[in-house]
């Protein structure tokens, strides 16, 4: 048995994710027989226990306008690793715990960090285009990269930056999504009709509601079906920073003809629901019931996935695995997960993923659910906690034999896009 101490930031009771990636894997190597600690950053210290091992979190500055709580790298940090003696580290950031790749050299403790994110595209987010973005992303790779022992990637997407450096330590592993908790027969046709509130299609947003996210192009795509005569309906599924500036847009949006309606003013000034926003969306919150979220998932149409730096999209693939097919952005990573059967990618603009809408909703609904599903099936977490520990160079308890090869590398190129 080893003891394998996880360490990450950009984690909350109502993250997505990164969430729900560290408890399968904090699961799958307690399965396997080894030790595990999760060190998170939150609003106090606490020290708990949880079904798949320990989870410590230490009190940690907010960051503005995100939601999110992040750890410092500093010595307190370190002193906390020495005490827990860890036989491997997992780092899950690559900001203000990059450092943890040198104090795991430092005392001969075998380093992993998982690339979560592509700086280059990140970049291209956030900062002014006229610098050399391109070089700056690569010297920030490079210093990363040679701080830890392995670099791990979910997608090619996301290992495309380590690759042109070159990175002779860097191993692709694509996550998983549970098979058996979401699944077609979840779908709920009562719960359905009551969400379409008379509308033909339910379409589904499952993201946080921020910046990076791109979340206002759903309600834009959903305004141009709307212009185009479609019977659709939008049910928004998260929260974030974006929130209230989406739920005022919904409702005091403005189709071409209309006199431009007077915005409410911010935040919302009484109590219970918003009126019903004149775009036929609906906000539901941060759905934290597993089978709320299944039900959800397996009840629309179609997902759409608008952010355009997605490294993998685990909200994309359990819609799959609801038997529900995605349109994504086609500047993400997740063409390659949805494949050739799971839906379709468009360019990040209204017209484009409205088309991409249309032309899925053209494909038979038995079709297309079969094949959301069959892709799915391509990314059991088994496989993805054996690639993890394969990456740590640690033992799994259960045979591998049944475990199937890289779903991402055999991914075919030829995905239906809009």
């Amino acid at each position: 048995m080893s003891r394998i101490v996880q360490v990450a930031n950009f984690v909350t009771p109502s993250s997505g994710g990164l969430r729900t990636t560290l408890r399968h894997l904090a699961s799958g190597y307690a399965e396997a027989g080894h030790d595990v600690i999760q060190v998170l950053p939150g609003p106090a210290d606490q020290d708990v226990g949880t079904s798949s091992g320990r989870q410590i979190l230490r009190r940690s500055p907010a960051l503005p306008g995100t939601g999110y709580r992040v750890l410092r790298g500093g010595a307190q940090l370190t002193a906390l690793l020495d005490r827990l003696e860890p036989d491997r580290i997992e780092v899950h950031d690559r900001t203000t715990l990059r450092g943890l790749g040198s104090w795991a050299a430092a005392r001969g403790v075998p380093s992993l960090v998982v690339s979560h994110e592509r700086t280059d595209r990140w970049l291209e987010q956030w900062v002014p285009h006229s610098l050399p973005l391109t070089s700056l992303a690569d010297r920030y790779n490079a210093e990363l990269a040679a701080r830890f022992d392995v670099v791990l990637c979910t997608t090619a997407w996301a290992a495309a930056e380590f690759e042109r450096l070159p990175t002779p330590h860097l191993v692709r592993v694509p996550l998983g999504v549970d098979l058996d908790g979401l699944h077609p027969q979840a779908a709920d046709g009562v719960w359905r009709r009551h969400q379409l509130c008379g509308a033909e299609h339910l379409l589904i947003l499952v993201s946080r509601l921020s910046r990076e996210k791109r979340p206002l192009l759903a309600l834009e795509t959903v305004a141009e079906l709307v212009r185009r005569g479609r019977s659709v309906r939008l049910l928004v599924a998260g929260s974030g920073p974006q929130q209230r500036m989406l739920q005022r847009r919904a409702h005091a949006w403005r189709f071409a003809g209309q006199p431009q309606r007077r915005q409410p003013p911010d935040p919302w000034p009484f109590a219970g629901r918003p009126p019903r926003p004149q775009l036929p969306v609906s906000f539901v919150g941060y759905v934290s019931e597993r089978a709320q979220l299944a039900r959800l998932l397996a009840s629309a149409d179609l997902l759409l996935a608008p952010g355009p730096v997605e490294t993998f999209g685990l909200a994309a693939l359990e819609a799959l695995a609801s038997g529900t097919s995605a349109i994504v952005n086609q500047a993400s990573a997740l063409p390659e997960v949805i494949g050739d059967s799971g839906g379709r990618c468009a360019e990040g603009r209204a017209t484009a993923f409205a088309d991409a809408v249309e032309q899925e909703l053209a494909v038979a609904a038995d079709l297309r659910r079969a094949g959301a599903r069959t892709r799915a099936e391509r990314f059991p977490w088994p496989a993805t906690v054996a690639g993890f520990l394969n990456a740590h160079k640690l033992p799994l308890s259960a045979p591998t034999s049944t475990i199937s090869a890289n779903p991402v590398e055999q991914a075919s190129g030829a995905q239906r896009s809009g």
